[in-house]
């Protein structure tokens, strides 16, 4: 399997906090890879990372990020526009910000293709169609003249996601793009993503804290802590067979079949990016800590089974 983006030992700081610690991620042509972790892990300033679309105050010492073939890091910002909305696209958490209220849904996304490609007012909002129905909307002529606010938060997340469609993208980052719908929407809108991605043989880079979300979509798993990549396993054999302590503990965390089983808490926060840690930045919470050695020696991304990695200095 070929793959479509690999980013190789990046490392993110802010000011002389350091964010991201030499993170690597693989993603396969056609494939989900979920990105996952608790908020403030990582996740959003990797994908940002791709997307170069990072706030002023943080930079990128050191790493790669390659796309195709191309290494985006060496690239000139006149292209990553081009390569935005294009061959690349963002779906974002919150669907109420990324809509503007002052124009419709039909014009804003003609506006978006016609911002990517060389088409006609006339030729965009016909491609409008086609995405609109693609993403399941009903009534599409009626709906091409709604404000934003004339759509639940679900329909608002479906326009996203046809927006992100509209140029035919290689890769889509859905940046938690279920956080503000109610558990039914919830699987209505990954089960859509999951559906054409597979029809388009798009790759999707899933980012979420929600690992019983993920379970149920995503071919690949990557675990971050504290900026670091700690366990990357395919979807089954990473949910069977865990190895690094912190996605052990994850998993303990999620409910159990039985309803009176009590849920399994990890004990402590996560550090601050301000918090300097030595040895694992995981030790300070972790009971499989192996006092003298988690505490002054720095894990590193290990292949401890074939295509499962994992930064571990106990297991």
């Amino acid at each position: 399997m070929n793959n479509i983006l690999e980013i190789k030992n990046l490392n993110l700081f802010f000011g002389e906090n350091q964010a991201l610690y030499d993170v690597n991620l693989t993603l396969g042509c056609g494939t989900m890879t979920a990105l996952v972790g608790e908020s403030g892990c990582g996740k959003t300033m990797t994908a940002m990372s791709v997307m170069r679309l990072l706030p002023k105050s943080a930079s990128v010492k050191s790493g790669e990020i390659w796309f195709n073939g191309a290494n985006l890091m060496e690239y000139k910002e006149s292209q990553m526009r081009d390569l935005r909305g294009n061959k690349i696209v963002l779906i974002p958490q919150d669907p109420m910000t990324s809509l503007n209220p002052l124009y419709t849904v039909g014009n804003q996304l003609a506006e978006a293709i016609m911002a990517h490609s060389k088409v006609s007012h006339h030729q965009a909002l016909r491609k409008v169609r086609e995405v609109m129905d693609l993403v399941k909307i009903p009534d599409i002529e009626c709906k091409l003249n709604y404000y934003p606010h004339e759509f639940s938060g679900g329909m608002k997340q479906r326009i996203i996601i046809a927006m992100a469609l509209a140029m035919n993208p290689e890769l889509i980052i859905a940046d938690e793009p279920t956080t503000a719908l109610d558990v039914t929407i919830q699987k209505q809108i990954m089960d859509l993503i999951d559906e054409l991605r597979k029809e388009f043989e798009t790759t999707v880079l899933l980012i979420s804290h929600d690992l019983a979300l993920v379970s149920n979509y995503a071919d690949y798993i990557s675990v971050m802590y504290s900026g670091h990549v700690v366990e990357r396993a395919p979807r089954d054999e990473f949910f069977k067979n865990p190895l690094h302590p912190y996605s052990v503990a994850l998993l303990n965390s999620l409910p159990q079949k039985n309803p009176y089983m009590r849920l399994k808490v990890i004990e402590g926060a996560p550090p601050t990016i301000q918090e300097k840690i030595d040895g694992c930045k995981f030790h300070p919470r972790c009971e499989c800590c192996k006092k003298g050695v988690c505490e002054t020696q720095t894990p590193v991304l290990e292949e401890k089974f074939p295509n499962h990695f994992s930064a571990c200095l106990v297991k």
